[in-house]
């Protein structure tokens, strides 16, 4: 299934809260420091990293019943999906230390961005105080919010967007530039493919799973297209991809890349493009950039030995 929006926002929400993470940048001084240096981010955000984590569901509800006779008061989702917290009134953030080096980057920007934000910090604090919760769009809002701070943040702007420009137009690329940046991969192809000036899109599949009497297939988390593709091409809305996908060719079934496939989609206008599709599969997802020719400008492609073409489904 699709996972829900977690990013888009109003252009005036979105300007206030980049101007917000742009001068916490400029606090941290952390432009041109790579990865992200997140200690100076914190201290420039006044804000702390609990020392130990308590990220399993008794310990977190001890630690907020000790805060407050109403425990879920203060839990922004359920105990099993919490891996960041943000304690207003103590001006401190609990990360899961389970999780990958990576991910606890992020997590660690989102909570920020929850104290950095003052309509954040000021809610936050109000209802941590009381046995009220946020309203549930208003939480929402808070949590894209939170988001956008936070790939602003670590992505340094259009810093990303700069460089992958100067790099090759393929899926190594936002592997590459996960390294650099300290993110994961999967947050750099979003933002490799969001941020693209060329018409390009990146399919974010769960786990190809091998189901009897179908053959492989991968169920749809995400898509990402670029502003481009989207005026080019609309916006996909597939769930799943199976064999007969148009990108089924493409599954990495049991290795981490296959070479890229030449295959052909449809304009709004119904046209056919030759188009290339590489794939990656990081163990957790299967990352699929698919892009037509053209998107880059006349230059010359050239394709491995081997190259596979799929006709047109």
């Amino acid at each position: 299934m699709i996972r829900p929006d977690d990013s888009s926002l109003d252009p005036e929400d979105l300007r206030a809260v980049e101007e917000r993470a742009r001068k916490l940048l400029d606090r941290a001084d952390a432009w041109d420091r790579f990865p992200v240096p997140l200690e100076d981010i914190l201290a420039a955000a006044q804000v702390r990293v609990a020392p130990t984590s308590m990220f399993d569901a008794a310990s977190i509800i001890a630690y907020l019943k000790g805060k407050t006779a109403d425990a879920g008061a203060r839990i922004k989702s359920a105990v099993a999906k919490v891996f960041g917290l943000y304690d207003a009134g103590e001006g401190l953030i609990h990360i899961d230390d389970k999780v990958v080096k990576s991910k606890q980057t992020f997590l660690t920007l989102h909570e920020t961005a929850h104290h950095d934000l003052p309509t954040h910090r000021k809610l936050f604090r109000f209802f941590q105080d009381c046995e009220k919760t946020l309203a549930p769009d208003i939480a929402d809002q808070f949590e894209r919010e939170a988001n956008n701070f936070a790939r602003f943040a670590l992505f340094k702007g259009d810093a990303f967007a700069r460089h992958a420009a100067d790099c090759a137009f393929e899926i190594k690329t936002p592997m590459t530039l996960a390294k650099k940046f300290g993110a994961s991969v999967y947050a750099s192809a979003r933002e490799f493919a969001r941020t693209n000036h060329r018409a390009c899109v990146v399919y974010i599949l769960e786990p190809i799973e091998l189901v009897a009497g179908h053959g492989a297939s991968a169920k749809v988390r995400r898509i990402e297209p670029s502003p481009s593709y989207i005026a080019q091409f609309g916006r996909p809305s597939d769930t799943v991809v199976t064999l007969n996908h148009i990108l089924g060719p493409v599954l990495p079934i049991g290795r981490k890349m296959t070479r890229p496939v030449s295959v052909s989609i449809k304009d709004k206008n119904g046209a056919p493009h030759e188009s290339v599709a590489e794939p990656f599969d990081t163990q957790h997802n299967v990352l699929i950039l698919l892009y037509p020719v053209k998107a880059l400008s006349g230059s010359t492609i050239i394709l491995p030995p081997g190259f596979k073409k799929v006709a047109a489904v």
